[in-house]
């Protein structure tokens, strides 16, 4: 029922997002230099690699000079792309993957490869599912960027506190991955705070 409501949902947001999706794609390159997406590698289901799909939010090849994006005042992001963060809508193009069955709309985050390698035997646990858009650790997490930019080593901030307290939350749907569990997601992420 979840991968049927998986496949309905993607449609019809790629459907009812569409004018929106077009005109990202459009402002994108007038921003800066690159392509519109960013392809990314990360490790999904059955600890297999996907290519995750975004809206591309910093400059072209950014990524070389490291993994995590520090706080809004981060200098590889462009100014479409600030705006696009604000409001995730960066992460619109991940209904694709949906569609593709690499994700879900819930569930665990997807992580790099260099992250997973670092999981215990029971964190590996969040490797069962496919991964999603959201999830409680995208709800509680809403703000990342914004706590690591004010850590003096963001890198190990992420690996020692931030990464085993969302693996932990992965862990409540992943235990009880219900039709009301996953509705109740969505509903709030849909209708979560701004200031969350």
């Amino acid at each position: 029922m979840i991968r049927i409501l998986d496949l309905l949902f993607s449609l019809l947001g790629v459907l009812f997002l569409t004018p929106l999706f077009l005109m990202i794609s459009l402002i994108i390159p007038l921003d800066s230099r690159g392509p519109v997406f960013f392809l990314q590698t990360r490790v999904g289901k059955n600890n297999r690699d996907f290519r995750l799909i975004k809206f591309r939010t910093m400059r072209k090849d950014a990524w070389k000079e490291g993994g995590l994006t520090i706080g809004a005042h981060d200098r590889r992001i462009t100014r479409v792309g600030r705006f696009l963060r604000n409001g995730k809508l960066d992460e619109i193009p991940q209904l694709i993957n949906v569609l593709k069955g690499d994700m879900s709309l819930v569930g665990p985050r997807p992580e790099l490869r260099k992250y997973v390698d670092l999981y215990t035997v029971d964190q590996r646990k969040v490797l069962s599912v496919r991964p999603g858009i959201t999830d409680w650790a995208s709800i509680t997490y809403f703000r990342e960027n914004e706590i690591l930019g004010q850590s003096e080593n963001p890198e190990e901030t992420y690996i020692r506190e931030i990464l085993p307290a969302k693996i932990e939350l992965n862990m409540r749907f992943i235990r009880d991955p219900s039709l009301h569990h996953y509705l109740g997601i969505i509903r709030r992420t849909i209708f979560r705070p701004c200031a969350a």
